[in-house]
């Protein structure tokens, strides 16, 4: 049976005739025919009575419109979670529900789940389910309408209430993607719910209204209480650290309990981790973000590499938090990491359906890595740099120069690179006197008082701005310094049009930017956040008695991925060139070899002559 269902997410026909649709619907005709009879022992109706039985003709009439071919899909869809079955799940998941939104739904929404309730039997569980997908939906390809935001977070409280508040485990199973799906687009709705509510001047009056009713309507405080939950009741946390320690299995299961023990929750715990390392990037608290981190390690073999996308997402973050951390060599080996495998399993990524947002991601990772390369010039990784070079090479060719034009462009890449920043106050809506002062402050001075006044992104990028203006100077020193091994200290303050004061100041913010706190190798399976202060620079000095001595490090090559490399790309040009067809042989060509074959057949039935010897092009050279 299970065989047999699964063959039929690909198939295009009509596949109605599998399904005994009457049954799974209900007896529309029979309940018309029900109301026609009432009406005409009853010739009076009320108003009440009359609205309900147009309602129904509606619902009747909507849910004739849908294809049968997606009543059957949503049957089926049904069935494969009522059974756990997770091979169809997944397929009905990722194939099957990309492919009818793509060729019925493209640009309107899916079926309220009102009105394919009949399909499933009314079972709760699944309309939950189905309005979460219906929700993302209308997020990703339409414009999510007020009533679209509050009854998402509704349905999603609906399912996690049902998750973490029934009577022991439940009894569902759901492949990994969606469960990170889930959490995900949990996070990206309350994200796009605050920016949106932060801008007061584009309300209408019946959305202020329900604005001002709301109440905890996506707070932060319900969001990260959610996460928070998930992570406890999963008990995640001691899991990974059982299984650091290498705890046999059945030690496992009792540390965890029986939440723990279950892939979903447990899942869904690990998830969390990762969400709530997003959400303090949203609220701006990296270091409570990497916190949160301290028990997941970085590396191929944690859960959340079975997910591409938080397997990115995760790095993403974690390099960010690195950037406004000032850890600029942790921010570069991060991004490293993960640009790197984007690049070994392009191949891969190209047939799944998050590409896009695979693709997105790693170029304003690239982004961000030309950043921290500017900062702290390091020799990580040459090819990712030269990718980032290539990709942004007029921004990085200001970043590393530094000067006036440096700052405007770490302005333009950190504004395209960093998260979507967010208000974690709602604007006063319950006091109607605040609000009206707003929409009248924003009408005087022509703009948005929501969000111009109080812009999160703003004022991270000013802070940002202010460390790297200290910097700027940096780069000119550096090459002053780089072409001496001694140099008296006024004569460094000439080229430099400074006096000795000031001088001074800017070698002491070179000295500080080639320092930083850094994880250095032997420390995996600690906490993001420990390190050690090291040097990142190739280049020191001291100052004894107005005399600048310098000493600079080089640092060997790595032929080891130079090799890799290149062995790479010749074997790239080796299947290239066997993958090419023969060419077509010249019009001449084909005549030599014809004579050259005539030849060769008169040759067998007329002996040569005596003395004659023939060459290797056809000619005759005397003896």
């Amino acid at each position: 049976m299970a065989q047999q269902r699964l063959s039929l997410w690909n198939a295009e026909e009509d596949i109605e005739g599998d399904v005994d649709l009457s049954i799974a619907m209900g007896t529309y005709d029979q309940t018309v025919q029900y109301e026609e009879s009432v009406h005409m022992h009853q010739p009076q109706i009320d108003e009440s009575t009359l609205i309900a039985m147009q309602q129904h003709i509606a619902q009747q009439a909507a849910f004739s419109q849908i294809p049968d071919v997606v009543k059957s899909f949503i049957v089926h869809f049904h069935q494969a979670v009522l059974e756990n079955n997770l091979a169809e799940i997944t397929v009905a998941y990722e194939s099957g529900w990309n492919k009818y939104t793509e060729k019925f739904y493209a640009k309107t929404e899916w079926p309220e789940a009102e009105l394919i309730a009949p399909l499933v039997n009314d079972d709760p569980i699944f309309l939950i389910l189905y309005r979460e997908l219906y929700y993302r939906h209308v997020y990703s390809r339409l414009q999510p309408n007020i009533d679209d935001r509050f009854h998402s977070y509704e349905n999603s409280c609906e399912l996690f209430n049902y998750l973490l508040n029934s009577d022991g485990p439940v009894e569902l199973e759901l492949p990994e993607q969606w469960l990170w799906d889930i959490i995900d687009e949990f996070i990206y709705q309350y994200q796009v719910f605050c920016t949106w509510r932060s801008k007061v001047t584009t309300k209408t009056p019946d959305e202020l209204m329900m604005l001002a009713d709301g109440g905890p309507v996506w707070s932060s405080y319900s969001v990260l209480n959610v996460l928070y939950s998930l992570m406890q009741k999963s008990k995640i946390n001691e899991y990974m650290v059982a299984q650091r320690e290498g705890k046999s299995a059945e030690e496992i299961a009792e540390i965890v309990g029986e939440y723990g023990q279950r892939p979903l929750y447990r899942m869904l715990g690990y998830f969390s981790i990762v969400g709530l390392l997003r959400v303090h990037v949203h609220l701006g608290d990296f270091t409570l973000g990497l916190k949160v981190m301290e028990s997941v390690e970085l590396n191929q073999k944690s859960p959340f590499t079975r997910v591409t996308a938080c397997h990115v997402a995760t790095y993403y973050y974690v390099g960010f938090c690195y950037i406004m951390l000032r850890r600029y060599p942790d921010a570069i080996r991060t991004f490293v990491t993960i640009l790197n495998f984007i690049m070994r399993m392009r191949q891969y990524h190209t047939r799944s359906y998050q590409y896009d947002q695979i693709s997105k991601t790693a170029d304003r990772m690239y982004a961000l890595f030309a950043m921290c390369h500017a900062l702290s010039p390091s020799r990580l990784d040459d090819n990712i740099a030269n990718i980032a070079k290539e990709r942004y090479g007029e921004q990085y060719t200001k970043m590393a120069r530094g000067g006036s034009d440096a700052l405007a462009a770490f302005e333009e890449l950190f504004v395209y690179a960093c998260p979507k920043f967010i208000i974690a106050n709602p604007p006063p809506y319950d006091d109607p006197g605040a609000i009206n002062a707003l929409i009248s402050a924003a009408a005087e001075e022509d703009e948005s008082a929501g969000s111009a006044a109080v812009d999160a992104t703003q004022r991270h990028l000013e802070l940002f701005l202010a460390d790297v203006a200290a910097q700027l100077p940096v780069p000119t020193l550096r090459s002053f310094l780089k072409l001496y091994t001694s140099l008296d200290a006024k004569k460094l303050a000439n080229f430099l049009d400074a006096d000795e004061e000031e001088l001074v100041q800017e070698m002491m913010v070179l000295k500080q930017a080639s320092r930083s706190i850094s994880r250095v190798p032997g420390t995996e399976g600690t906490s993001l956040l420990e390190g050690q202060t090291i040097t990142t620079s190739d280049l020191n000095f001291v100052i004894d008695e107005n005399m600048v001595h310098i000493a600079e490090s080089t640092i060997g090559r790595r032929y080891a991925g130079w090799f890799i490399k290149n062995t790479e790309r010749t074997q790239k040009i080796l299947d290239d060139l066997k993958s090419m067809p023969l060419p077509a042989p010249s019009k001449a060509a084909a005549l030599a070899v014809a004579g050259a074959s005539a030849g060769d057949n008169a040759g067998q039935s007329r002996p040569a002559r005596t003395g004659a010897k023939v060459a290797w092009g056809g000619g005759v050279k005397a003896a």
